[in-house]
């Protein structure tokens, strides 16, 4: 992680730094400054594609960012409310020289965050951030704009297009399912797809209000969703987050399904199509023993990454995969698109699901977790694990605990200010106590107090 840039673009409390009206303008302006040599495309439009989910500070991020790019000579087509791999997706349909996205994703209302998408639809690699890093640094005022802005609502009817272009509408016609819009940026564009392609549609937490986005619903907290599912005798339910590149369904029983079961049954599925080249899957160090455990028995082997999804989408690319993503519900189809989307994954799953004929509750029944304790805990500064004493050295005694049927992992969240311990076994009772200790270790190796 840079000085800025987390793994998943630059976020914070909105107003506070660096998400500040000096700071974004020159973000915006070094980025572009920074883009244009990275892309190396003469043919790129020199225009940037922008979208935002509905915080209530987004408008004023979107001003000071507008006019950071502009003044680096691009032109803005404004998406307005838009899910984040929309832009993604617009960048490439428009030959435009990078997309950018306000939105702190599943954060709070109070937080939001900026990031940045290639000319390829691709999240930024940690050389080029570094880069823009250092440009902001070495700025102390930038030109008055020359680029343009226009609205561009084209670009979402685009959208909903292509991801109606991705399934059969014939197969999912009449489906009953339950949306959960998180009161995000999918607030209007889910619901118009899954209606559009014939579904039954139950809709929650669709309201265009910042002030509550993420608020007790969403793909952190998919509970209201499972129970309507249920009570509505819905096929499926599915919960974005805030900028709608999330997914976690649910079963018709009001079971919870993350972004690991999606993913197992959506390789499993093209694995049996003969569209799983050399039958491998992406998660990320995070996924459970489990669902790794169930594809490797099923013939399918899983590559691991570090977290973050651009990490999954990095290997995608590289070795030609078709499936990958992260527990959280960031799951990428490299087909369709580069990055994570809620919906585009939300739609594919529900089409492998109706093409086997099996109710969803089949694919719940099919493997089970190892029994896991993921703690967050609250940081005021995030030291480098290895330079605490005997930290790491602590960390391997209690894994060695687990007798070789577990694990422990320990790293800070790159996008909040916490540190998250992962702690996975088959003996839970033995998975609790080990997470106890892990964090107690910490405590004492800082300052941190409960």
């Amino acid at each position: 992680m840079g000085k800025y840039f987390g793994t998943d673009g630059v976020r914070a409390v909105a107003g506070q730094f660096p998400l500040t009206e000096d700071f974004i303008k020159k973000l915006g302006y070094c980025a572009l400054k920074e883009m244009a040599p990275y892309a190396g495309k003469k043919h790129l439009k020199n225009q940037v594609v922008i979208a935002r989910d509905t915080r209530l500070s987004g408008p004023s991020i979107l001003k000071s960012l507008t006019e950071g790019i502009r003044a680096a000579g691009a032109d803005v087509l404004d998406m307005g409310i838009s899910p984040t791999p929309s832009v993604a997706d617009a960048v490439k349909q428009t030959g435009s020289l990078c997309g950018v996205v306000i939105s702190a994703s599943h954060n709070p209302p109070e937080f939001n965050g900026i990031k940045f998408f290639s000319n390829r639809g691709t999240k930024l690699p940690e050389e080029l951030e570094d880069a823009i890093e250092k440009a902001i640094e070495s700025t102390t005022q930038i030109p008055a704009p020359t680029g343009t802005y226009r609205a561009a609502p084209e670009l979402v009817e685009a959208y909903k297009k292509f991801l109606m272009s991705t399934v059969d509408a014939a197969l999912l016609k009449g489906t009953k399912v339950v949306l959960d819009c998180a009161n995000g940026a999918s607030y209007q564009i889910a619901p118009a797809v899954f209606k559009a392609l014939g579904m039954d549609v139950t809709v929650m937490a669709d309201v265009n209000d910042g002030a509550v986005i993420n608020e007790g619903v969403g793909a952190l907290h998919t509970e209201k969703m499972q129970a309507l599912t249920k009570e509505k005798g819905a096929y499926a339910g599915f919960s974005f987050d805030g900028d709608a590149d999330r997914v976690i369904a649910s079963d018709e029983t009001g079971r919870q399904l993350d972004g690991e079961y999606i993913i197992a049954a959506s390789a499993l599925a093209l694995k049996e199509q003969g569209k799983l080249p050399a039958n491998k899957a992406v998660m990320t160090v995070m996924a459970n023993l489990g669902c790794i455990n169930y594809l490797k028995d099923a013939g399918v082997s899983v590559q691991q990454t570090p977290v973050g999804d651009k990490y999954v989408a990095q290997v995608l690319e590289k070795e030609g995969l078709a499936v990958g993503g992260e527990t959280s519900g960031h799951i990428i189809f490299p087909h369709f698109s580069n990055t994570g989307d809620g919906i585009l994954s939300a739609l594919q799953f529900l089409q492998f699901a109706k093409k086997s004929g099996l109710p969803l509750s089949a694919f719940a029944a099919k493997w089970e977790k190892y029994p896991c304790q993921l703690r967050a805990v609250k940081v005021t500064q995030k030291p480098p694990l290895e330079s605490l004493p005997g930290f790491v050295e602590g960390i391997k005694k209690l894994q060695d605990k687990l007798n070789g049927k577990g694990r422990v992992f320990v790293r800070y969240s790159g996008t909040e200010p916490k540190l998250r311990i992962l702690v996975e076994g088959a003996d839970e009772k033995l998975v609790a106590q080990t997470a106890d200790e892990a964090e107690a270790l910490y405590r004492s190796k800082t300052e941190e107090k409960k």
